[in-house]
């Protein structure tokens, strides 16, 4: 009987401001962000329909999340999804900061 085994890769995609998930080289999702300082706002997470129900959408926010921690930075949660991950997941409690009317209103400008 043989196993079949999936690679899943999470890349931060500097350009495009966003961190993409990857699952056997195709692209799977991604969870799109602006920086503010030092506060990452992420503002947007989707997955592709044909790999939702996998646990993929909260393997690719803890990674991004990882990744602001281990940049010195804080997370500004105006995703919904990055929202409701936070609040199951209180390790990141540390370095999120609240969503605020400012906080709003500088991204919509960046998001014209």
């Amino acid at each position: 009987m043989s196993e079949s085994s999936t690679t899943t890769v999470v890349k931060r995609m500097d350009t495009e401001r966003r961190y993409d998930i990857m699952v056997d080289g195709r692209h799977a999702g991604l969870t799109a962000y602006r920086d503010l300082g030092m506060r990452r706002v992420f503002f947007h997470t989707e997955l592709d329909k044909a790999f939702a129900g996998q646990g993929l959408g909260a393997q690719l926010v803890r990674r991004a999340l990882v990744d602001v921690r281990a940049s010195g930075m804080r997370i500004v949660p105006v995703c919904p999804y990055v929202a409701k991950f936070l609040k199951r997941h209180d390790e990141f409690a540390d370095i999120t900061d609240p969503v605020t009317p400012d906080t709003l209103r500088w991204l919509e400008t960046q998001l014209g």
